[in-house]
């Protein structure tokens, strides 16, 4: 009974945010506001540029449509309460800050986990062709999926009831604009050894593991593609990966400076690199994959041309 009084004594966290200076607020509102619409209006752009053109209904564009789609969650799962703490509210309830919790790392991880199978996919296009219509089928695809979506769900569900069953009886403040599983950690009054212990063992698995995927599959690429005897070949192997790597090397190098470090290390410093992996990263995509791709190009003309003519129509 204690323990229940003690921890439903916090009923809320306050979020100080990126600054606590009044005159930052307003300008962090509009940068973050803009962030947040460019964003969304990216990543939906994307995705109807796939899913309205046949010419991309493949396993690769297949995979950048669940991408998006989590990078719109992902970011609102953030940014809308980063918004209010910038005007008015810098409180969060103690049920919200563990739901915001829940969700940042169980769509976080779906983005990693994303990310791996979409460097398999060109793995198995560019080693070994003959097979890629058998390997990447329809059903193994939404299998992929479905595995990237429920592993980082069970994951994120463990750590929120691990979370859950500390006591915080003493500082409701926390030292960043999110409810990050390491800040929280640091208010508990009770004992952490589980919860990083946990964290030390089972969280870098699921990090490392994608990457390492990640990494094993770009050194066959690289292996197979620098046997090939044409630049032109070489260099069309290598545009279909270009943009994947660019978001593979902004997304880990920052998850992994702020995640593979212990939790007391954990300072003001890491805003940056959380904001780089949460925000920037989900906004950057679009622009990243279709800069960098002729066919979502060629696909996003279609749509604007399609919404065009739809509009002049009578």
């Amino acid at each position: 009974m204690e323990r229940v009084n003690q921890t439903s004594s916090v009923s809320e966290f306050i979020l100080l945010g990126l600054s606590s200076r009044p005159e930052d607020q307003k300008p962090l509102f509009s940068l973050f506001l803009t962030i947040y619409l460019v964003t969304i209006t990216g990543n939906l752009l994307i995705i109807l540029a796939i899913r309205s053109d046949p010419q991309l209904q493949t396993p690769m564009y297949f995979f950048l449509t669940f991408l998006s789609f989590t990078d719109i969650c992902f970011t609102t799962t953030i940014v809308p309460r980063m918004l209010v703490n910038f005007l008015s509210h810098k409180t969060i309830s103690y049920a919200g800050c563990l739901t915001q919790m829940y969700f940042l790392y169980a769509l976080g991880n779906t983005d990693s986990f994303l990310l791996a199978v979409m460097a398999f996919d060109r793995y198995v296009a560019i080693c070994d062709p003959f097979h890629y219509v058998t390997i990447m089928s329809h059903h193994h695809c939404v299998l992929m999926v479905a595995l990237s979506c429920s592993l980082p769900h069970l994951h994120s569900l463990l750590h929120t009831l691990l979370l859950n069953q500390l006591t915080f009886c003493d500082s409701n403040i926390i030292h960043h604009f999110l409810c990050d599983i390491s800040p929280l950690m640091k208010l508990s009054c009770s004992s952490t050894f589980v919860n990083e212990t946990v964290m030390m063992i089972e969280g870098p698995i699921l990090l490392v593991t994608p990457f390492l995927c990640i990494t094993f599959s770009y050194i066959r690429i690289l292996t197979v593609v620098l046997k090939i005897p044409s630049a032109a070949g070489k260099r069309k192997a290598f545009s279909t990966c270009g943009s994947h790597v660019t978001v593979v090397t902004l997304f880990y190098g920052s998850n992994f400076y702020v995640y593979l470090q212990p939790v007391s290390s954990y300072t003001i410093r890491d805003h940056m690199a959380t904001i780089v992996y949460t925000v920037l990263t989900s906004t950057l995509n679009p622009f990243i994959y279709s800069l960098r791709n002729k066919d979502l190009k060629q696909g996003l003309r279609k749509l604007v041309v399609r919404s065009k003519f739809q509009a002049t129509s009578p």
